[in-house]
């Protein structure tokens, strides 16, 4: 039981999501900022790394930070694409992706973190003016996810995205805490 909730705070070392009951704009205000300045952040942990440093894993059998922030680009993109479906179609049913598999593709296992840090830049750039500009109209449309029960608004989505950066953040720093490879 023990090794249990060891492993689930490696997985989960800020908490897993958790919607608020009630969101307030101020809310909403500050986990747009968290995602503007992901980037930022991510930018001062990570150019730095050697490629030893890269390797190192979050949790046994995890990810490497290189993978981590390769995903970061790849789940943020993805993020982006859905709020613009949202925005622009009734109710769209957004397409899933393995982010298990994609982390072993290539792109991932043999692309300098470098790519990835400069895309995630600019995304981030983009997608901060979009979430600046909805209104609550705007905030409370929605779209199918296959895989949940009901539809998802893209209030609820910046806040996981928020919540999402924080994550993988954090593991990148448990990573080179731990210096486990």
């Amino acid at each position: 039981m023990e090794s249990h909730s060891v492993l689930e705070k490696l997985k989960y070392p800020i908490g897993k999501f958790s919607l608020p009951e009630t969101i307030s704009e101020a809310a909403i205000k500050s986990w747009i900022a968290a995602i503007e300045q992901f980037p930022n952040r991510l930018n001062k942990l990570v150019p730095y790394l050697s490629a030893s440093e890269l390797n190192y894993r979050y949790r046994p059998e995890g990810w490497t930070i290189k993978q981590v922030v390769h995903h970061c680009a790849d789940s943020h993109m993805n993020s982006f694409v859905r709020f613009k479906l949202c925005l622009t179609e009734e109710l769209p049913t957004i397409k899933t992706y393995h982010e298990d598999k994609w982390a072993e593709l290539p792109d991932t296992t043999e692309t300098d973190v470098s790519t990835s840090l400069k895309l995630l830049e600019g995304l981030h750039a983009r997608w901060t003016v979009l979430l600046k500009s909805l209104d609550a109209l705007a905030l409370s449309k929605q779209y199918i996810h296959p895989e949940k029960a009901q539809p998802l608004d893209l209030k609820d989505t910046i806040a996981l995205y928020a919540w999402h950066g924080n994550h993988h953040l954090a593991h990148i720093k448990q990573a080179l805490e731990n210096k486990e490879d």
